[in-house]
């Protein structure tokens, strides 16, 4: 079965429950304030795109491709990125909820994440290596033999990262939020 190509193209306000899209390859295209909410996007391309005030939470990712994909505004909640094609995945999130999502085992380098929440999410295995979380709420949010070598934690908040089972060389934190790094050892930290 032939699949798609689109390119170039702006989606506004559609109800992928209501009018599903073509399953294909979409490139430099932009969804905007579009409803993808338990849609089933498996098999999908998406490449260069840009995703604005969407609700992609629940949606299957099953051999999904996101290359160089933007996510900004966007509600994402328990989204499997662990399903997602691993060939090129990247992409960029910027004032996302990625809360309950789940990148077990991806690689994802120098990837951005931008005031976005990103509560209980399991980062459990991946190499998140030369990445930037900036002004994001890690509130339970899972690090467990993850590379974390020159990420960048400075500005982001709420994180507990045990440094006996994560790669943290040359990772940057904040003076104010280092208790999320000492967190095991059980001592008491007073701020002036």
């Amino acid at each position: 079965m032939k699949h798609a190509h689109i390119a170039d193209q702006d989606f506004q306000n559609i109800n992928y429950n209501e009018h599903p899209l073509e399953k294909g390859e979409y490139e430099n295209c932009t969804f905007r304030n579009c409803h993808f909410e338990y849609a089933d996007l498996s098999g999908f391309s998406f490449t260069a795109c840009e995703f604005i005030g969407c609700n992609l939470s629940m949606a299957k990712l099953v051999r999904t491709s996101f290359q160089d994909v933007v996510f900004k505004e966007c509600k994402m909640l328990g989204l499997q990125f662990s399903e997602c094609n691993p060939f090129g995945l990247s992409f960029k999130f910027d004032e996302c909820l990625l809360n309950n999502a789940v990148f077990y085992k991806t690689s994802i380098k120098k990837t951005v994440f931008r005031n976005s929440r990103l509560i209980e999410t399991d980062f459990a295995e991946c190499d998140l290596s030369y990445s930037v979380f900036s002004g994001c709420d890690l509130s339970g949010t899972i690090f467990d033999q993850t590379n974390l070598e020159k990420a960048d934690f400075r500005t982001s908040f709420s994180y507990s990262i045990d440094p006996a089972v994560n790669r943290l060389k040359k990772a940057r934190f904040s003076l104010s939020e280092v208790h999320g790094l000492l967190y095991k050892l059980d001592i008491e930290i007073e701020r002036d």
